[in-house]
């Protein structure tokens, strides 16, 4: 044997892979040292001193079955009798009660557009087709007026239906208006530039709730006599207009993240800009970046809940209307927390469906 193999490890590929006891990997993981011990300690003390009594609350004595306030209180635990009594109000708002199956068809048409969006087999024209038509479907079932369905002004929308509309709007316009900004300010031509960095600055230097102020407020003051917008579609263009200067920073980052060889090889083979950007830079820097724009659509889908500022009965409005009914106050804490389940049931859909992506579209880009 040559002696400087001598000391070499064999590694075997058909060797059983070691297995480490459960007390070892205690004892290594969480008191390797007294800092970690004392944590630890703190750590089980406090699942210890919350957990169970959670549990009781939320499920051993709570109340699912109760037809009055006064029935719930009595138990020690939950009142999710309340949420079962006030479930429409919170869903759907303000709309019409005898209607209420209309806003819910729309919201499993969006959501099932959603998920099938989801699907790279569908990455084609006939998704488009498939939007469109969903979209139509959304606005007929809303608005109504047709096909014997009453007419509801928008004024009227509320909930989840709402929530979802503004935010899937929202992301659906924000994000090719991010792409452009991203491109503008990455621009030779010195005009471009300077509007897209002025736009972009501008709108990330105010909070979203000053835009929606502005939108309600001022905008209609500079509307020609006789002209007016709707409050909603204002509320849906400040959303938008806030989300794609995020958007568009965030872009900028995936392009500055390419190698200039991908530029000057699209150059070579005599690609225009667009082409070069559409083929072989744009693939690569939005794949860079789907961490952070997700959090961005995230972030978006939670700020709807702003719109209640203005007037509008998102989600979270519509819940505490629910509030109000003097028969049932006192229970805003199961309120909240299915208000809480419904924004982490979203946002954690998108979280995994965007980890799910990155594997899928990984092609060998390990940093």
């Amino acid at each position: 044997m040559n002696p400087a193999n001598a000391n070499a490890v064999v590694k075997n590929d058909d060797a059983p892979p070691v297995r480490i006891s459960v007390w070892i990997w205690i004892r290594s993981q969480l008191f390797s040292t007294p800092l970690n011990a004392l944590l630890t300690i703190l750590s089980v003390w406090l699942l210890l001193a919350t957990v169970p009594a959670l549990v009781e609350w939320a499920f051993i004595k709570a109340n699912i079955s109760a037809t009055s306030a006064q029935a719930c209180r009595g138990t020690g635990g939950a009142c999710w009798a309340f949420i079962y009594e006030k479930h429409r109000l919170i869903l759907f708002g303000l709309y019409p009660y005898d209607e209420q199956w209309r806003p819910l068809i729309a919201t499993c048409i969006l959501l099932g557009v959603i998920v099938l969006s989801g699907f790279r087999y569908f990455w084609n024209l006939s998704l488009v087709l498939i939007w469109t038509i969903a979209l139509i479907a959304v606005a007929v079932l809303m608005w109504g007026g047709v096909f014997g369905m009453k007419f509801v002004e928008n004024s009227l929308w509320g909930g989840l239906p709402l929530t979802l509309i503004l935010s899937t709007f929202g992301i659906a316009f924000a994000f090719p208006i991010g792409v452009l900004l991203a491109l503008g300010r990455r621009s030779s031509m010195p005009a471009i530039k300077s509007i897209c960095v002025v736009y972009i600055e501008l709108i990330r230097g105010v909070p979203l709730i000053s835009l929606l102020f502005m939108s309600a407020v001022m905008l209609p003051l500079f509307l020609p006599e006789g002209v007016s917008i709707d409050k909603l579609l204002r509320a849906q263009i400040a959303i938008i207009m806030f989300a794609a200067a995020y958007i568009a920073e965030t872009i900028r980052g995936g392009l500055q993240a390419i190698p200039k060889g991908q530029f000057e090889g699209a150059e070579s083979l005599g690609l225009n800009y667009w082409q070069m950007m559409r083929l072989i830079v744009l693939p690569q820097a939005l794949k860079i970046v789907i961490p952070p724009l997700v959090g961005i659509f995230i972030a978006m889908f939670k700020d709807t809940s702003l719109v209640v500022v203005i007037g509008i009965f998102d989600l979270t409005q519509a819940a505490k209307a629910a509030l109000t009914d003097q028969s049932w106050r006192g229970f805003s804490s199961e309120l909240y927390i299915f208000i809480a389940l419904i924004y982490f049931v979203f946002c954690f859909s998108m979280s995994k469906y965007s980890q799910s992506l990155e594997k899928r579209l990984s092609t060998g880009y390990k940093r």
